[in-house]
Parts: C-alpha cells; structure tokens; sequence
C-alpha cells in the first residue's frame, strides 16, 4: 500500500470511527421511545453522511459497527426465547438493520448531477430498508405483543411505521439541508450550480 493510500485508508476510518460516535451520541437524544423498542431518532444522519463521503464500502461498515454497539446497548430479547428467534432478533432489528443505512449512496448515486434531490432519496430509501427489517422482525418475533384479533402483519406494520416513517423523512430533510451547506464529497460548501 503506498504512503497515500494508506494515508486515505486512515483518514476513511477515522471519519467512520467519528460518525457511529456521533450517531451513537445522537441516539441518546430524550426522544420519544416505543415502548417494546424503537424510538424517534435522528441517529442515522452521521451513517447515511459517510456513506456519501467515503462510498458503500466505508458506509456499510460504519453501519455494521454502528449495529454491534447498538445491539451492546438496547438489546430487546424476543418473547419467544428460542435460539432461532434470539438470532433472528439480532439480524433482522440489529445487524441489517443499522447496516442498511450506509447504503445511502447507492441510490443517491440513481440521481446523477442533481445531487441533493440523490442524497435525499437515498436517506430515505435506505430507512426505509431499516423499516423493511424491522417491518419482518415485528411479523416473525414480535407477533405476540399484537393485541387481540389485529393481525400480526398490520400490528408490525402500524408499531414500526409509528416511528420508522418520521424518522426517514426526518433523514432525508436533515441529510438535504446538511449536504446544501457542506459537500459530503469535499467537505467544502455546496458550489451553486449556474
């Protein structure tokens, strides 16, 4: 590896290492927590930033890392205490879950040179995914907390949607207004476009 090359390598971790503490910072926030998990949220912005400056390679790692601490931190265990559900648990709420948001870029990039209306697609997009995997967890695990003669689907649909849609739309404007004042990819203010 040659001196510049391991130079942006170190740069690229550094600035991951500095978003999941930020968006680990971000999620201690006093807002409104569900009560059987999920919460508003405003954690995924550094995630989904670093993914348009370093790519989806660095921010699917940083969403990876991002995922472990959160699992450390605000572990749910499943009603049913079987080892598949504990496992199912930690993929579907934990693991894909924050991963997904470093994906941003890819459909950011959908957008070519109108790059704010890209990136806030992106964010949106790519809470949506996290809302797909919990929108799954909420039919496969938690479909004992549904309350009488609601069906499962609509029960996980309704609790997940309750705080997972203000949360990407959230996102997606706080990404915008964020990438309006600073480019991701230079760290310079947003040059105007003519």
């Amino acid at each position: 590896m040659t001196k510049s090359k391991s130079h942006n390598h170190i740069l690229a971790l550094v600035e991951c290492a500095l978003m999941v503490a930020l968006a680990i910072i971000l999620d201690l926030l006093p807002l409104p927590k569900w009560p059987n998990g999920g919460s508003l949220s405003i954690s995924a912005i550094p995630i989904v930033y670093v993914s348009y400056r370093r790519g989806a390679k660095w921010g699917l790692a940083a969403g990876l890392v991002n995922a472990v601490i959160q699992l450390i931190t605000g572990w749910y265990a499943p009603p049913a205490g079987t080892a598949l559900a504990v496992f199912g648990c930690v993929l579907l709420d934990y693991i894909l879950a924050f991963t997904v948001l470093g994906s941003a870029v890819l459909f950011a990039r959908l957008f070519g040179e109108h790059k704010l209306i890209g990136y806030g697609f992106g964010a949106v997009i790519a809470n949506l995914l996290r809302f797909v995997c919990s929108f799954l967890s909420g039919i496969l695990l938690w479909g004992s907390y549904a309350p009488e003669g609601q069906p499962v689907w609509l029960y996980s649909l309704t609790y997940n949607a309750g705080y997972m849609i203000p949360n990407a739309i959230v996102c997606g404007v706080c990404i915008v207004l964020l990438c309006t004042v600073v480019s991701p990819e230079t760290l310079r203010p947003m040059k105007k476009r003519a």
